[in-house]
């Protein structure tokens, strides 16, 4: 009598077998990837902690906030330090650099990596080939620390080779002090980023050139393709959804545009273009002890990099294009 009215449910209504079935199917899953999710379950603890845990803290942003007392002892003020963060002028000349580096980084970025990505593909010398990729993703192991002072040594005002080639062209009639130049600041970062992670960011693509079925360059050579048709009619559109998958995750990083880099090339020179979101923050929660502030400052930065990451995947699933959900 039972299995009859079980399955007179089903017939009346499929869609309780259909989400029965499923979630059977869910769960058969998960017990024959049971080894997959021992593996992970180191990872979805670090998260927990180390990333959820901590969402208590931005609690401190509403509060007038006092280190002495524990974080249910605080004067509550509701939005008071976000009313202060968009009123006050730094707040935005940083948001302004912030966004402008990141901008220059995302551009450079991608047309360096993906263009040497190109290059390195079409060679044809395996060891000459081999070599090349060592070299350029030698720099990303570098510690930024190392990096600032070589770029800094490199834009000196008397040993710099950069103002020593310049002036021996005669492109420059004397030495320049680079850093010192506030409005070349973005455009030093940006290209002191590229040295540094071109190397590396050309792996992904190197690996997704290598998955297009080889048969589509034989077909383009006897029909006498030359290497850049090949290129622009075969390698650039197999690697479409890898480059559109990527710039939806960088864009959840617009204002992430780094710390180290800015920290250590700053000076007194450069402030005004060289202060970013990050640098804000460690100022204010470091060095004047406003934990509100930098915590304020940390929410909007958090809240702007989800808008950018769910409107870019949405624009592309408009679109019918590659996207991360």
């Amino acid at each position: 009598m039972e299995i009859g009215t079980r399955a007179s449910e089903e017939a009346i209504n499929p869609s309780v077998s259909v989400s029965k079935k499923r979630n059977k199917t869910f769960f058969t899953k998960l017990k024959s990837q049971k080894v997959l999710l021992a593996m992970s379950l180191p990872f979805l603890i670090w998260l927990f902690i180390f990333k959820y845990i901590p969402l208590w803290g931005w609690s401190i942003a509403f509060q007038d906030f006092k280190p002495a007392r524990s974080i249910m002892d605080q004067e509550w003020i509701g939005m008071e330090h976000f009313k202060f963060l968009f009123t006050d002028e730094n707040f935005w000349r940083v948001l302004r650099n912030t966004i402008g580096m990141s901008s220059i980084n995302l551009v450079l970025g991608f047309v360096t990596a993906i263009g040497l990505a190109l290059l390195i593909n079409e060679i044809r010398h395996l060891r000459f080939k081999k070599s090349i990729q060592t070299i350029s993703y030698m720099p990303h192991f570098i510690s930024w620390v190392v990096a600032a002072s070589i770029v800094s040594y490199s834009l000196s005002l008397e040993n710099g080779i950069i103002n020593i080639v310049l002036v021996n062209l005669g492109i420059v009639d004397e030495p320049i002090l680079w850093l010192g130049k506030e409005k070349w600041f973005w455009v030093i970062n940006g290209l002191a980023e590229v040295w540094k992670n071109v190397g590396w960011n050309t792996i992904i693509y190197l690996a997704a050139i290598t998955m297009i079925d080889p048969e589509q360059y034989e077909a383009a050579d006897i029909d006498g393709a030359s290497r850049l048709q090949r290129i622009r009619h075969i390698t650039l559109p197999s690697l479409k959804p890898t480059i559109i998958i990527l710039i939806i995750m960088n864009l959840g990083y617009v204002l992430e545009s780094g710390f180290e880099a800015q920290y250590l090339l700053g000076n007194p020179m450069n402030l005004s273009y060289s202060e970013n979101l990050d640098i804000y923050v460690l100022k204010y929660g470091m060095a004047m002890g406003n934990f509100s502030i930098a915590t304020a400052a940390g929410i909007f930065k958090t809240v702007v990099s989800f808008i950018f990451l769910f409107s870019a995947n949405h624009i592309a699933k408009k679109f019918d294009q590659p996207r991360l959900f």
